[in-house]
């Protein structure tokens, strides 16, 4: 049979002894601050969100603009020969 070792010892000592009075609005402040944090990481999503639909029509825009898909015309001169 093996022995507990200190630390198990001394962690089930800690558990067993008088637990720490908790502040009566504990549970009042740990609610309002994860409502902060969901706000503030919904207000995030909704900024990153908007930032890729801003990209994204930007990029239409410009491809609309530009059409990048055709070729170029051609020249009407041709470019000068050198070295021969």
């Amino acid at each position: 049979m093996s022995f507990p070792d200190r630390k198990e010892t001394e962690v089930r000592r800690m558990l067993e002894g008088p637990h720490p009075a908790l502040p009566p609005d504990l549970a009042g402040r740990a609610t309002d601050r994860g409502r902060r944090m969901l706000r503030r990481h919904q207000v995030v999503r909704t900024i990153g969100w908007l930032l890729l639909l801003a990209a994204v029509v930007a990029f239409a825009v410009w491809a609309a603009i530009v059409e990048p898909w055709t070729a170029p015309p051609p020249t009407d001169t041709t470019p000068p020969l050198e070295g021969w």
